[in-house]
């Protein structure tokens, strides 16, 4: 699910952001997909001789120490993966911890989309710029500017503007004169802007259809024509479905196109915000009537993710979880717990006992909440919605239902 994806980046990147080197010596290692990994590793050996010669001991020793991590750990990988792979890697010492006690951190990412360039970098800090442009909200959008005389297409994606096509009518003015052959002229008018309306509705299809993660469609022109264009059986349905405004703009042409998106802007952005607020409805209104339709909190949740009855997740993008697994390293014996991201640390630093045979119990791995519910439902087809704090729905989900709820597929009592 790429927003789980973007959220799991978005937060590796807040915490790669707090990381400031002692000196230039934290390594951000950008490879596209297609690269030699062997090729990699030779520039890598280059760069540990070019390393070698830094005047200062504790500098040297750290980035000499961070490039055999980074090699070694390429060895591992018989290719590059098909979006790239970025290595970020560095000495660094855990918060408060004095001066000397840095280790030696590996951080692997693949990244949501492609990378194309290949950037070696060894500085105070982390070079996440790249990642950081991948987290900006790309949503697409179809525009239609269209009166009498001609209709624009145009795709909106994030904050760019594609302008498609540009088609004419040929449907000439209005006739003043009057009589039985104006009477005539004006039908033919009509039958022109009919077959014009019929043209722009095929262009729309060519230009929409096919595009899977299309949010929306705005219409916008002068006068009446966008509205009859609308009211007219001229839109595919799937694309008629999707219009979520008719906007009233000065012109049909590319002009047109970027006026439309201005008088559009708060439209646009309550998009996200209305499929937010209908999913959290669905779950109240269903909480409402009956509610062993729906569940809340992670116990439940969970066991029902685990059986397979939950038809949609709901979380709250404000939850702050880790999800942590422990072991006794005695008898095996695994335990889950539920704690806050700079509560892992206790955990790791605490002899807790084993309830089985009173061994000690060690953190075996942590995943965020979100990804450890996402890997759940993907076993099951759940789906996973990300619910903002944006709306009182949101609110709600976070502090009257713990920030996680879910709408089931059929009843199934625990």
């Amino acid at each position: 699910m790429e927003e789980v994806k973007k959220l799991k980046l978005n937060r590796l990147l807040e915490q790669l952001e707090k990381i400031k080197g002692r000196g230039t010596e934290l390594i951000s290692l950008y490879i596209p997909p297609g690269r030699s990994v062997s090729l990699v590793i030779n520039d890598l050996y280059e760069e540990y001789s070019t390393a070698s010669n830094i005047k200062d001991r504790v500098t040297r020793h750290h980035v000499l120490d961070a490039l055999v991590t980074i090699i070694q750990k390429l060895k591992l990988y018989r290719e590059i993966p098909r979006n790239g792979l970025v290595i970020f890697c560095g000495a660094i010492a855990k918060p408060g911890d004095p001066p000397g006690s840095e280790k030696i951190n590996i951080f692997e990412v693949e990244p949501i989309e492609p990378i194309s360039m290949y950037l070696y970098r060894c500085d105070d800090h982390f070079h996440l710029d790249i990642l950081k442009k991948m987290l900006k909200e790309e949503s697409v959008f179809g525009l239609i500017a269209i009166d009498r005389e001609e209709a624009t297409f145009a795709l909106l994606k994030g904050s760019k503007i594609e302008v498609l096509d540009n088609i004419t009518s040929g449907v000439p003015g209005k006739h003043r004169a009057g009589g039985q052959s104006a009477r005539r002229f004006e039908r033919i008018i009509e039958e022109m802007a009919h077959e014009f309306y019929k043209r722009v509705g095929d262009y729309a299809s060519k230009y929409f259809l096919n595009i899977p993660d299309l949010k929306g469609i705005i219409i916008g022109g002068p006068g009446p024509t966008k509205k009859e264009f609308y009211d007219g059986n001229y839109l595919h349905y799937q694309l008629k479905s999707k219009i979520l405004g008719i906007i009233d703009i000065g012109y049909a042409d590319e002009s047109g196109i970027y006026e439309l998106v201005y008088r559009c802007s708060d439209l646009l952005k309550d998009v996200a915000l209305v499929e937010e607020t209908k999913n959290m409805q669905e779950f109240l209104e269903k909480l409402a009537k009956n509610s062993d339709d729906v569940t809340y909190g992670f116990s439940d949740v969970i066991k029902h993710l685990e059986n397979g009855s939950v038809e949609k997740v709901l979380v709250s993008a404000n939850l702050d979880l880790f999800i942590v697994e422990m072991i006794c390293i005695n008898c095996g014996y695994k335990d889950i717990v539920k704690v806050e991201q700079t509560k892992i640390n206790e955990l790791e630093s605490q002899s807790s006992k084993c309830e089985i045979c009173g061994g000690t119990m060690r953190v075996s791995s942590s995943k965020h909440v979100i990804e450890y519910l996402k890997e759940l439902a993907d076993k099951t087809g759940a789906d996973i919605k990300l619910i903002s704090s944006n709306t009182g729905e949101g609110k709600e989900l976070l502090n009257s239902f713990g920030g996680i709820a879910a709408i089931l597929r059929y009843t199934h009592k625990l």
